[in-house]
Parts: C-alpha cells; sequence; structure tokens
C-alpha cells in the first residue's frame, strides 16, 4: 500500500478530459455508480436519521455562536454527549430534541433560568 500525504497547497485538479466526462454524468449516473461501489454501502435509515440530528445540533450550537465546550457549560449539557450528538454517533432522545429547540428559540431566557447570565 502506498502512502499518500495531501498537500493543502497543491490539492489534486481534475483534467479538462476528467471534468467534461463528470459534468457529462446525470445524477442518476452518479447515484447508479455510487450504489455499485461496494465501499461505500448505502447509510441506513437509522445512520441518515443520527446525522441529521447531528446537524440540527449543530446548526443550534452554532446559533448560540459557542464552542462545543462553551454550550456544554452553558446549558449544563455533558461534553462527551454534545460532540456523539453532533457527530451522528449517538441519537438524541424526545427531551433532548425538546431542550434543544427551546434553546434555539429562546437562548437567553435557558441562561438565565439556569442561573447564568446573558
Amino acid at each position: 500500500m502506498a502512502r499518500y500525504t495531501l498537500n493543502p497547497e497543491a490539492l489534486p485538479q481534475l483534467t479538462p478530459t476528467q471534468a467534461a466526462r463528470l459534468e457529462a454524468q446525470s445524477d442518476a449516473d452518479l447515484t447508479a455508480a455510487a450504489a455499485d461501489d461496494g465501499d461505500n454501502p448505502p447509510l441506513t435509515p437509522a445512520e441518515l436519521e443520527r446525522l441529521d440530528v447531528g446537524r440540527r445540533v449543530r446548526a443550534v450550537r452554532s446559533y448560540t455562536g459557542l464552542s462545543q465546550a462553551a454550550f456544554a457549560r452553558t446549558f449544563h449539557i455533558n461534553l462527551g454527549r454534545l460532540r456523539d450528538l453532533e457527530q451522528g454517533r449517538r441519537r438524541a432522545d424526545s427531551a433532548m430534541l425538546a431542550y434543544l429547540t427551546v434553546i434555539a428559540e429562546q437562548p437567553d431566557l435557558v441562561r438565565i433560568t439556569l442561573g447564568g447570565s446573558r
């Protein structure tokens, strides 16, 4: 096996022929090629749901402008659990989803309620 180190200063580029071939493929062609790739099995509905929840958790945290550690500390959420939720390694229960909805709608009110400052 050969090792390859990506150089961020010189990212690989498609040749004009490769770019034209890729551009000529339809969405159906690309989907069929992905489905035929044994190294890239399709995600299960449960995996897709975890990824969707991860995006929602990240969106709420991003809206507050807080880092993972600050968000977890501010809203009394275990940091490891927050990371697992954002990365799709863990499913959020209905209570966590409801809490995140409240944080998204009224972050300052939640902070005040929990005894923190704005």
